[in-house]
C-alpha cells in the first residue's frame, strides 16, 4: 500500500494535464499512488491519462461519466487507500518537494491532521505572476473562519479526515474549505511556509466562472462552523460581494 494517495479530477483538461501528471511523478518522495479520475471528458484526456498509467505503475486511472468536480473528487478518495491523502487540479502543477516536506510533518507529529503549504499563482502559459495572496495570512483555527488560508498544497492524515467525515457534496462549490473548517476543529494543523504548489488562473478554471457560487457556499460552511463552535448565537456570517471592473483592449 502506497503511504500517499494523490488525487486528480479531470474534465476536459487536455491542454494541462500533461504537466500536472509529470509534476507529480517527478516527486522526490516516491511512495505514493495517484489516482486520476476523469469526470467524463469529452476531449483527450482520458488517453492522455492512460498513456501515463502504462508508463508508471504508481498511476491509476478511472474513467466515469460526468457528476462535476465535488462528487467526482469523493468517488475518487473512495477509490484510494493511502494514510496520507492530497489532490492536485488537473490545471496546476507541484514543487517536486511538495510531497517529502508536508509528510515530513505528518510523519513526525502525529496530532496534526492537515499540513498546507505557500503556492505561486501562475497564467495559462505557465509563467509566474506572484505570491498567492493567501500565503501572507497567518494561521490559527478562528481566522480560518474568516479567511480560507489553508489553500493549496494539503496534506491531510486520513484518519483525521475520516473522523471529521470527509467531503461533504452539500458544499459543491466550497467543499474543501468546509473540510479544513471541519479539520481543524479535530486536529493540529501546520504551514509550510514555502511556495510548492502552482495554482493556474485562467479563465476556464472553476474559480473564475463560479465565483458567486463559491461565496454562497463558503457562507453556509462559516455558517455550519460557528453551529458547531458553540458560537451560533453570538455571530453571524455578514457577506459583502464586490464588483470589480477593467477595461481590455479587444481583439
Amino acid at each position: 500500500m502506497a503511504a500517499i494517495s494523490i488525487i486528480m479530477t479531470v474534465f476536459n483538461r487536455e491542454r494541462y494535464l500533461e504537466r500536472a501528471v509529470e509534476s507529480v511523478l517527478a516527486q522526490t518522495r516516491r511512495d505514493f499512488e495517484l489516482l486520476i479520475w476523469d469526470d467524463g471528458s469529452t476531449d483527450r484526456s482520458v488517453e492522455i491519462a492512460r498513456d501515463y498509467a502504462k508508463l508508471d505503475d504508481r498511476v491509476r486511472v478511472t474513467a466515469s461519466e460526468h457528476r462535476g468536480r465535488t462528487p467526482a473528487l469523493k468517488a475518487a478518495i473512495a477509490e484510494t487507500s493511502g494514510d496520507y491523502l492530497g489532490w492536485v487540479d488537473s490545471d496546476d502543477l507541484l514543487a517536486p518537494t511538495a510531497l517529502e516536506e508536508t509528510a515530513a510533518v505528518l510523519d513526525a507529529e502525529p496530532d496534526v491532521g492537515l499540513v498546507y503549504t505557500d503556492y505561486v499563482v501562475i497564467d495559462e502559459s505557465g509563467r509566474a505572476r506572484g505570491y498567492g495572496r493567501r500565503c501572507r495570512i497567518p494561521y490559527s483555527r478562528d481566522r480560518l473562519l474568516l479567511d480560507f488560508m489553508t489553500f493549496h498544497f494539503r496534506l491531510i492524515r486520513r484518519s483525521v479526515f475520516d473522523r471529521v467525515g470527509g467531503i461533504d457534496e452539500s458544499f459543491e462549490c466550497a467543499e474543501d474549505y468546509d473540510l479544513c473548517l471541519r479539520l481543524s476543529e479535530a486536529a493540529e494543523v501546520r504551514h509550510v511556509k514555502k511556495p510548492l504548489y502552482y495554482y493556474r488562473s485562467h479563465r476556464e478554471s472553476v474559480s473564475h466562472r463560479m465565483r458567486v457560487e463559491q461565496i454562497q457556499c463558503a457562507r453556509r460552511a462559516i455558517a455550519r462552523a460557528l453551529e458547531r463552535r458553540g458560537l451560533a448565537d453570538r455571530f453571524e456570517v455578514d457577506v459583502q460581494i464586490r464588483g470589480r471592473f477593467s477595461l481590455r483592449q479587444r481583439r
